[in-house]
């Protein structure tokens, strides 16, 4: 279509009348006011309204120099008692159906169906009770764990957690974000470990994953718990039995803190060297949590993943705990010919074989070492009444007491070294695939797996040593 020049002279008439000679003026006025709408949507302004406030008064509190690390330290141990109170009773309920129950009914089947005296040993006393023992003791304290993370998650807490951590860890030559992993891992290691894919720095995402096992998962908190409280809360009046028990298991947290930050600093200074990445972070509103898609989020996509993870490692292990308590060379079972030989070095660390070996034959589920070391202590040797080699058995803790001291020889240094050893000992099997899948380097996941538990037999050789120097054993 053809436009003669009058067109063209109308056209850019229009457009200059259009554009005007303010048009520069109107640019910036609408720039300007676009600012203040992004301004008015992200930045709190005093006197803004009930909400802003409502955040900067819980911000005062739980970012504060004076009151941030208590407030921190009551509320995650408040979830920390939440998990293991409330995982009793369901604990408790899935043993019964499993362990008992269960056990029954499948030993009922196996005679039913006139099943080998070795087969049925190996599936049901070794591979399922193994299996069961592990859903019992983990599936609860991770139901009621990850739900309650990730509700502190939705809250808004968790950032303010990093914040108030960000100085330690920037210190250790770490990220600020590893305080969040570290804080994933007190439920499952294994799960703290993907959690570290929230830190950018690729070097310093190596460190929280190496330094993510001194986080006591729900496997070591049984032990741990059970160590407090017949040695070490037995030694107070029986008043303050409970609190000075609950009082040694929380030392022991805050010394796997104290060993976090120590052995990151180490990592961040020799075989991972850098500068600390800067560290900003926005604290987001404090806003309702969505408590069922929280909860659905959490089983699914926690919860279930790692005990399927954690099931399909326990059951071989059951298979080689019933098999070495049950092939017998000479006059001894592959298990005793173990612990003889481990013996004088788990001496030497304030320990013996029978804990070394338990800690051999369990490392796929840390949650079955207590019971596979009553199962050892009571079969091996002298064989105490109603105790089955490879069967492994549950006691109350006065029973436990009893056998450990009067049938395996154990000291309060016995104690005390296995809570520690329980602390800084290798990651279990769940949590080293974990670290392969993470990393794809065989270098990377040595060292994760490696570290922990040389410092795990450094300490308890110190330790031991000192008793020993003193006189206390």
């Amino acid at each position: 279509m053809a436009i003669n020049n009058d067109q063209l002279l109308d056209s850019a008439r229009k457009l200059r009348g259009e554009i005007g000679p303010d048009y520069h003026d109107r640019l910036m006025a609408s720039m300007y006011a676009e600012a203040e709408q992004i301004a008015g949507r992200s930045v709190t302004v005093e006197g803004a309204g009930e909400h802003s406030t409502f955040d900067r008064t819980l911000d005062r509190i739980l970012t504060s120099k004076m009151w941030g690390f208590p407030m921190m330290l009551l509320l995650l141990m408040g979830v920390f008692w939440l998990t293991i109170a409330g995982a009793n009773v369901p604990s408790r309920m899935l043993g019964t159906l499993l362990l008992d129950y269960g056990y029954n009914w499948l030993h009922q089947g196996a005679a039913l169906l006139s099943a080998p005296a070795w087969l049925s040993g190996l599936l049901i006393d070794g591979v399922y009770l193994a299996t069961a023992w592990v859903i019992a003791v983990m599936l609860p304290p991770m139901a009621i764990f990850f739900p309650l993370f990730t509700l502190l998650e939705d809250f808004g807490y968790l950032p303010r957690v990093a914040f108030n951590l960000d100085r330690l860890f920037h210190k250790a030559g770490a990220h600020g974000k590893q305080s969040l992993s570290m804080v994933m891992g007190y439920g499952c290691n294994a799960a703290g470990v993907v959690a570290t894919r929230i830190i950018e720095s690729p070097r310093e995402r190596l460190i929280a994953i190496i330094t993510n096992n001194f986080s006591i998962c729900n496997g070591r908190w049984p032990t741990l718990i059970l160590m407090g409280t017949i040695f070490i809360g037995a030694t107070a009046p029986p008043f303050l039995a409970s609190f000075i028990a609950a009082g040694s298991v929380v030392a022991v947290a805050v010394i796997g803190i104290v060993v976090t930050l120590l052995v990151s600093a180490f990592l961040s200074r020799t075989w991972l060297k850098g500068e600390a990445s800067t560290f900003s972070l926005e604290l987001p509103p404090y806003r309702p949590p969505r408590v069922w898609q929280t909860i659905y989020t959490s089983m699914v996509d926690r919860t279930l993943i790692v005990l399927w993870r954690a099931v399909t490692m326990a059951a071989p292990a059951g298979a080689v705990i019933w098999l070495s308590s049950n092939i017998y060379i000479g006059d001894l079972s592959i298990a005793g010919h173990m612990i003889a030989w481990l013996n004088p070095f788990g001496l030497l660390l304030g320990l013996n074989g029978v804990i070394l070996f338990a800690y051999i034959v369990a490392i796929p589920a840390n949650e079955i070492v207590v019971p596979t070391i009553l199962m050892l202590t009571m079969t091996v040797g002298a064989t105490v009444a109603g105790a089955q080699a490879g069967v492994m058995l549950e006691l109350d803790n006065a029973q436990v007491y009893n056998v450990l001291v009067q049938v395996g020889g154990w000291t309060m240094l016995t104690a005390v070294n296995l809570m520690l050893f329980s602390l800084l000992h290798n990651p279990c099997s769940t949590t080293i695939l974990t670290i392969w899948n993470e990393t794809k380097n065989l270098k990377w996941t040595a060292v994760a797996t490696l570290l922990p538990l040389g410092l795990a037999f450094a300490v308890t050789l110190g330790t031991a040593s000192i008793a020993r120097m003193f006189g206390w054993v």
